[in-house]
C-alpha cells in the first residue's frame, strides 16, 4: 500500500492531508502538538487552522513520533514553516530517508543556512537530487478546504519523480501539472510572499489600485531578474506556478503575507503584527535570506530591498514606499 508522510500540523500540511486521504491514499501524520492531534483524530477536522477541511480519518494514522510516521512512506511531504524546519527533522538521520521522495511544500529558505529547501535536504540528507520535488499553487489552503477549483504544480529535476507524484494530489477540483524547474519554482515561491509583504504594506498605507498594479508588476520584473541571475534558465513566468501564485498571494483575503504586511502597513510593529496573526508569514523570515543572497548575486531588487528596510531596520513604511514610487515602472 503507498503511504506518504505529512510533516506538519498547519492549514498547507492539513488541506494536503485532505487531498490525499480524499484520495484514498494512506497517510501518516506528524505533528508536535498532541493535544490538536487528539481532537482532530475525535472531531474530523482541525479545528485550530482549517476548521473548514472535513478529513476522511479513517485512511490517517496519526503519529506522535517522526520516526514511525516516516518508517513505511514511500513519500515525505514536509509542510511546515522554514523557521521549524531545522528542529522539526532533527532527530532524522539520513539513513531513515534513502530512497524515499522528499517533497518541499515549504514556501520559504531554511533560516540558518540560506538555503531554499531543496538545497537544505541534499546538504541535510545527502540524497540524490532525483528524489527531491516541490509542490506549489496557486493553491490557498483555504480554497482547497471548501474544494473550490485550484492548481499544483510539482516540480523536481527528474522528470519520472514529478509524474509519479502528481496522480496523488489530483481531484475533480485541482488540476495537476508537472515542471522541471525546481530551484526556479522554489525561489518564485519564496520571492511571491515577500511581494505580497509589499502588497500589504501599500494596502495599509492606502495606496490606490494604479500604484498597486504597478507595484506587482515590477515585482514579477524583479523576479524573472533574480531568477536569471540565480538560476538560468529559458522558463516562461507566465506559467500559473510562478506569475499566479505571485497574483493570488499579492491579492487574496487568504494570504497572510499579505495581511502581515497590511497590518505593517498600518502601523503595528513587526511583533505586534505577529502576535495578533497568530500564524507565521514567510515572507518575512524569507525577506533577510534574499537580502543576505543579494549581497553576492547584486540584482537590483529594490521592492524586496524595501521590504527588508522596514522589516529588518526599522525603516518608517511611508519612507520606504516614499522612495520606491519613482523607482517602479
Amino acid at each position: 500500500m503507498l503511504v506518504v508522510a505529512v510533516i506538519g500540523d498547519g492549514s498547507w500540511a492539513t488541506a494536503l492531508v485532505k487531498i490525499l486521504s480524499d484520495n484514498q491514499i494512506r497517510v501518516n501524520w506528524w505533528m508536535r502538538d498532541v493535544e490538536n492531534m487528539a481532537f482532530i483524530q475525535s472531531h474530523n477536522f482541525n479545528g485550530k487552522y482549517l476548521p473548514s477541511a472535513r478529513l476522511q480519518t479513517n485512511t490517517i494514522k496519526f503519529c506522535p513520533d517522526i520516526h514511525l510516521a516516516i518508517v513505511e512512506a514511500t513519500a515525505i511531504i514536509y509542510a511546515i514553516p522554514a523557521a521549524f524546519l531545522a528542529d522539526a527533522i532533527e532527530p532524522l538521520s539520513p539513513s531513515e530517508v534513502q530512497g524515499k521522495l522528499l517533497v518541499s511544500a515549504i514556501k520559504g529558505m531554511e533560516p540558518s543556512t540560506d538555503l531554499i529547501i531543496s538545497d537544505y535536504f541534499l546538504q541535510r540528507f545527502k540524497v540524490p537530487s532525483t528524489s527531491i520535488a516541490a509542490i506549489a499553487g496557486p493553491c490557498h489552503a483555504e480554497e482547497v478546504a471548501t474544494e473550490k477549483l485550484s492548481y499544483l504544480t510539482l516540480s523536481s529535476e527528474s522528470n519520472a519523480t514529478a509524474t509519479a507524484l502528481a496522480p496523488l494530489f489530483r481531484r475533480p477540483n485541482i488540476y495537476t501539472s508537472t515542471l522541471g524547474d525546481i530551484r526556479g519554482v522554489e525561489f518564485a515561491a519564496v520571492l511571491k510572499n515577500i511581494y505580497a509583504i509589499a502588497a500589504g504594506i501599500a494596502n495599509g498605507l492606502g495606496k490606490g489600485d494604479n500604484f498597486k498594479a504597478v507595484l506587482i508588476s515590477s515585482a514579477c520584473a524583479e523576479m524573472k531578474r533574480f531568477l536569471q541571475a540565480v538560476v538560468p534558465l529559458n522558463r516562461e513566468l507566465t506559467h500559473s506556478v510562478y506569475l499566479g501564485d505571485l497574483l493570488v498571494t499579492a491579492y487574496s483575503q487568504h494570504s497572510r503575507n499579505r495581511n502581515f504586511g497590511n497590518m505593517i502597513g498600518h502601523g503595528y510593529s513587526v511583533r505586534s503584527a505577529q502576535l495578533e496573526m497568530n500564524m507565521i508569514a514567510e515572507g518575512y523570515y524569507a525577506s533577510k535570506s534574499i537580502h543576505h543572497l543579494l549581497k553576492e548575486y547584486e540584482v537590483p531588487m529594490p521592492i524586496c530591498e524595501a521590504v527588508y528596510n522596514i522589516l529588518y531596520e526599522k525603516i518608517s513604511p511611508v519612507v520606504e514606499f516614499e522612495m520606491l514610487k519613482g523607482q517602479l515602472a
